[in-house]
């Protein structure tokens, strides 16, 4: 890290320099804001950087008397553009989807991470209602800082871009079939899914059926395990090593047709070994994606989208999106969306890691490179569909079952991309995916940024 500026450093090294008064908040929240000035025009990380009023709160934090109960004090942190920020409209992802008004108070994630000391410095860029592995608009796609050429995935590709090149040390993501954990992956981050119920979603009818979680994205295990700690209203806890566990590994693609490509192989036999290096025990154990559940999962995600149009200017939004949400009515008519088959699919999901005897489940965490940076937005819903399904087939079933997911970096692709892998959980798992995902970057650390 250079000396002179806190932009580099963890959330965790900031907080605690300024609650030691070694610093103060409004210094690295300017330090933050040049760099963002400085990177974010090469890649489109930001929908708004709020200057003057982030160094307003920044000096509000210098203020305060009780930095020393403040978990994140004076960290810069970045939040998702449909979620709510006081004072600035609500995007989600498009001049045509934004909300008309502005948010007259924080989201609770966002009032959260206030409380707890951090400054927001800016809403970060999303397809269009959030629908997409790939995160691009009228404006020009977001960039992968890793490759300038390829997408930062989405839907909190704005968020995971942010992050990968330093312009904040942690940001606020939701996912919703994948959207914390894709972009993780593409830029070389810890992503962490939550299970359902721990952290506030609050979405309204724009939750996706349910869904959709709130998470983290960080380029440390412990800045992930601070950020959690914090949304989900706990103290924040040192991660335990994990007794010897019991981990299932599995290629198997949910998507069928779909295989993972040798990079994606061999950072599943990366990860294995890690494991078994660690004291752990590995298995092979493959889910049944079966086609209802598959289904399923596409009846939800288009009807979601359906449900959140009501009152958007239909013919405003993107091409792809009008065909989502065409077939989303097509789903609700046909009554096509059913709890009760989540319902019998998590119990399913549940059951696998009991009888299959395993602790936790390995997955790719992609199946192939990130896709080029490209205006997806203009293109046809097809081809967004066949891109999708075909890089990004991992992360949807634990949505549908609502089970705890993390995405950890495990190395590099030939090309110099990012590789990751994913971690499930049965639930209330959250804190052991996150103590092996210590082990992995103790036994193997990663490259916290790229070069941009």
């Amino acid at each position: 890290m250079d000396t002179t500026t806190w932009v580099g450093a963890t959330a965790k090294q900031i907080a605690r320099a300024v609650r030691r008064g070694d610093t103060n908040a409004t210094q690295v929240v300017a330090d933050h804001l040049e760099q963002i000035g400085i990177s974010d025009p090469a890649l489109g990380a930001f929908r708004v950087v709020r200057d003057v009023e982030a160094i307003r709160e920044a000096e509000k934090v210098d203020d305060q008397e009780d930095l020393a109960n403040l978990p994140l004090a004076g960290v810069p942190v970045a939040v998702k553009e449909n979620t709510a920020v006081a004072g600035l409209p609500t995007w989600h992802g498009s001049a045509a989807a934004r909300t008309p008004e502005v948010a007259e108070q924080d989201h609770e994630v966002v009032r959260r991470l206030r409380g707890a000391g951090a400054v927001v410095v800016g809403v970060t860029r999303m397809p269009e209602m959030g629908l997409w592995a790939l995160t691009d608009d009228a404006d020009g796609p977001t960039r992968n800082p890793w490759d300038l050429e390829r997408t930062p995935g989405g839907s909190s590709g704005g968020a995971a871009a942010a992050v990968a090149s330093g312009l904040v040390p942690i940001a606020q993501g939701n996912d919703g079939l994948g959207s914390i954990r894709i972009p993780a992956a593409c830029c070389g981050l810890v992503g962490l899914k939550p299970g359902r119920g721990v952290v506030p979603v609050d979405f309204g009818d724009k939750d996706w059926f349910g869904l959709v979680e709130n998470g983290m994205l960080a380029t440390t295990v412990a800045d992930a395990a601070l950020g959690f700690s914090v949304l989900a209203g706990q103290t924040p806890a040192k991660l335990v090593e994990p007794a010897k566990l019991r981990v299932g590994v599995s290629l198997r693609s949910p998507v069928a047709g779909v295989r993972p490509d040798a990079p994606n192989v061999s950072a599943v036999a990366t990860a294995s070994k890690l494991l078994v290096d660690a004291g752990h025990d590995t298995v092979k154990a493959d889910p049944v994606y079966s086609t209802g559940v598959a289904l399923g999962v596409l009846a939800t995600w288009f009807a979601g989208a359906a449900v959140n149009s009501e009152g958007l200017p239909f013919e405003r939004l993107q091409p792809r999106t009008r065909q989502h949400i065409r077939l989303g009515r097509a789903a609700l008519r046909a009554g096509l969306v059913r709890q009760t088959q989540r319902a019998a699919w998590r119990e399913r999901s549940i059951q696998f890691f009991a009888d299959k005897s395993i602790d936790l489940l390995l997955t790719p965490a992609l199946a192939s490179a990130p896709p080029p940076a490209d205006q997806y937005s203009t293109g046809s819903w097809r081809r967004n569909m066949t891109i999708n399904a075909a890089y990004a087939p991992y992360g949807a079933p634990w949505n549908f079952a609502g089970l705890p997911a993390i995405v950890v970096p495990v190395g590099f692709r030939p090309d110099g991309l990012p590789l990751a892998v994913q971690l499930v959980g049965p639930p209330g798992s959250e804190l052991l995916l996150l103590a092996v995902a210590g082990q992995f970057e103790v036994a193997n650390p990663w490259q916290r940024h790229a070069l941009v």
